[in-house]
């Protein structure tokens, strides 16, 4: 077990070098910004894998955290000054505030189970939706705003590395959070929630904790996504963010980590190459049918997921090719 974790530090660490020294042998600024892109919807994937993956929780409001954060960040550099302290700031207050807003809206709702708290987050995004359209005083409306980046970010290779860095963090920091007893009984709520439940957890304590982990983390990638684009509108509110961070989990393999990284890269690239076809091919104008298709196919094929299917394999493969001892025999 050891030897193993050992191994997948090394090539996750081959796979980071790698990143980390791609701007320096590419100068393609599409790549550049297309991997930054990647790298803070990652960041919003695995938020999205503590609550699907390893609590059991379905949510179709996670969208709201990720606005809060873009919306904190955007406004906040637009109406103070575009500076580096400026923006950190405004990181740590979308999050202070994307996790009140969800422990209290954990507390009210995950009480309730399966499809009825599904719907009910969804009910409460939608507020938040109809909040950022109205009050045209701070976020303009559905026309949203532009606004000045700090002058360092200018450079999208800095910003490039900005994103990349969050990225490792967060995985580590998530990492650490599922592999610790307060992850294990996460897992446990998400088998059986009623026997953890006899065995004496709390479990709508645990469920709110992971509900504000998630919240907080999806408010950093949203802070990422404003600046990366100098642009912020109520589009950062809405379902298909949800649906995006869904998918991209989903695809990756759920309750990994690893899975949802690699599922917001394939996204992003297949959303990346079918709306770049368009401009050369008609029938790619509807690329959204394509990718409908990509999704299929990785669900038939991959029905764990990417990484959830590879590992199963691999586990498969080894327990075949491992030798019976004499336990085993008698």
């Amino acid at each position: 077990m050891k030897n193993k974790f050992q191994w997948n530090n090394l090539f996750l660490g081959v796979i980071v070098l790698v990143l980390a020294v791609f701007p320096f042998v590419s100068d393609s600024r599409t790549w550049t910004i297309l991997l930054t892109q990647i790298f803070i919807f990652s960041i919003l994937a695995m938020s999205y894998d503590i609550l699907l993956g390893y609590t059991g929780i379905v949510s179709f409001g996670h969208a709201m955290f990720f606005g809060m954060g873009a919306y904190m960040t955007a406004v906040m550099l637009k109406r103070i000054e575009p500076s580096i302290g400026v923006f950190i700031l405004s990181i740590v207050c979308g999050m202070l505030l994307a996790g009140l807003v969800s422990f209290f809206i954990g507390l009210l709702t995950l009480r309730l189970k399966s499809h009825f708290f599904a719907m009910l987050t969804l009910a409460v995004s939608g507020l938040f939706l109809v909040l950022a359209e109205k009050w045209r005083t701070v976020t303009q409306g559905n026309d949203g705003f532009t606004f000045k980046a700090p002058e360092i970010f200018r450079d999208r290779v800095v910003y490039y590395f900005v994103a990349l860095v969050c990225l490792v963090l967060v995985y580590i920091l998530l990492r650490r959070f599922v592999n610790s007893p307060f992850g294990r009984v996460l897992v446990a709520v998400r088998e059986n929630e009623q026997r953890t439940k006899s065995l004496g957890f709390n479990t709508l304590h645990y469920k709110v904790i992971a509900s504000v982990v998630a919240g907080v983390i999806a408010s950093l990638a949203g802070s990422l996504y404003a600046v990366s684009l100098r642009f912020v509108n109520t589009s950062v509110l809405t379902l298909d963010i949800t649906l995006d961070a869904l998918l991209m989990t989903i695809i990756g393999g759920v309750g990994t980590l690893i899975g949802p990284i690699v599922g917001a890269g394939v996204i992003e690239l297949t959303q990346h190459y079918l709306s770049g076809l368009a401009k050369d091919y008609p029938i790619f104008e509807r690329w959204i049918i394509f990718f409908g298709i990509v999704y299929i196919l990785a669900v038939i094929f991959f029905p764990r997921g990417i990484v959830g299917t590879i590992r199963e394999k691999l586990w498969k493969r080894k327990t075949k090719t491992r030798p019976v001892g004499k336990e085993e025999i008698t």
